[in-house]
């Protein structure tokens, strides 16, 4: 009787020890596929920004260094990049400091709060090549000339700004707003209690926000294309190149802005981690 049992409970546990090895071997198998296919491409492009070949592609004929002095000697490339670099400072400047003062406002209640809030978030939902036509149509019937600092300026301000205010937002929201009213009752002004209270606690996250914001602008293309005229920022240079030649310092184009956009957004998430690690109501 006890022999016949044995191997019922044999059985028994391993059927689900079975069941649980395929189901890591599944996921183990499905994360290896995502991340081939998420890394692979990028992996390829890098690769292929030192390859010593005038057609991009491979095989492999050699690693070099000279797309990438190519690239950094062309001043048409230098300025682009000095174009986007000031646009995304500028951009993430303004956006932010508007994020924050919508931030601060919307902590009081007040009407039509929920209905401004949807408006403020409204840029987001709208496709960029809805966006760019709108302004199109709006700087071409207001004649205003179309450049770097008059028309794709303000329409990256409009782009960055939701994203903004909806990471700023929370953080203000959550404040201990305890702090403020001990100052207040201790005689602060309201500029005074910002400046001495709420900004150093919540400083952190405003430098994240503006990095954030500042990746945004430095990486939009769509809605640039339409309002930048005859100036050109490295997404819009990039496409002209594409669409006039397939040029073999391309790759190390895109790993330039690549690179860019990491750094600034890596030393976001690193503000962004430090911020969550400061409590509110410290």
């Amino acid at each position: 009787m006890a022999s016949a049992t044995i191997p019922l409970t044999q059985a028994g546990v391993s059927a689900p020890q079975a069941s649980k090895r395929a189901r890591r071997t599944f996921l183990a198998a499905y994360a290896g596929l995502f991340y081939l296919f998420l890394y692979l491409p990028i992996f390829l492009l890098v690769v292929l920004s030192f390859n010593d070949s005038e057609t991009i592609g491979l095989p492999l004929r050699g690693a070099t260094l000279r797309w990438y002095a190519e690239v950094f000697n062309s001043q048409q490339m230098l300025w682009s990049i000095g174009n986007s670099v000031a646009l995304g400072i500028a951009s993430s400047v303004i956006a932010t400091i508007l994020a924050l003062m919508l931030a601060i406002g919307f902590r009081q209640e007040f009407r039509f709060k929920n209905l401004l809030m949807k408006m403020i978030l409204l840029p987001m939902l709208v496709p960029g090549i809805v966006g760019g036509v709108i302004y199109l149509m709006f700087f071409g019937y207001g004649e205003v000339r179309f450049g770097v600092w008059t028309t794709t300026l303000p329409v990256h301000v409009t782009w960055v700004l939701p994203f903004a205010f909806l990471t700023l937002f929370p953080r203000l929201h959550g404040f201990d707003r305890s702090l403020e009213e001990a100052a207040a009752d201790l005689g602060a002004t309201p500029l005074m209690i910002f400046r001495r209270i709420t900004f150093p606690l919540i400083k952190p996250g405003v430098v994240a926000t503006a990095m954030f914001a500042f990746t945004l602008s430095f990486d939009e293309f769509i809605r640039t294309l339409f309002v930048i005229g005859s100036q050109r920022t490295v997404p819009v240079h990039l496409w002209t190149l594409l669409s006039d030649q397939m040029a073999p310092f391309l790759p190390a184009v895109g790993v330039v802005i690549m690179a860019i956009s990491m750094l600034v957004s890596l030393a976001g998430f690193a503000m962004s981690a430090r911020a969550d690690r400061i409590p509110a109501s410290s």
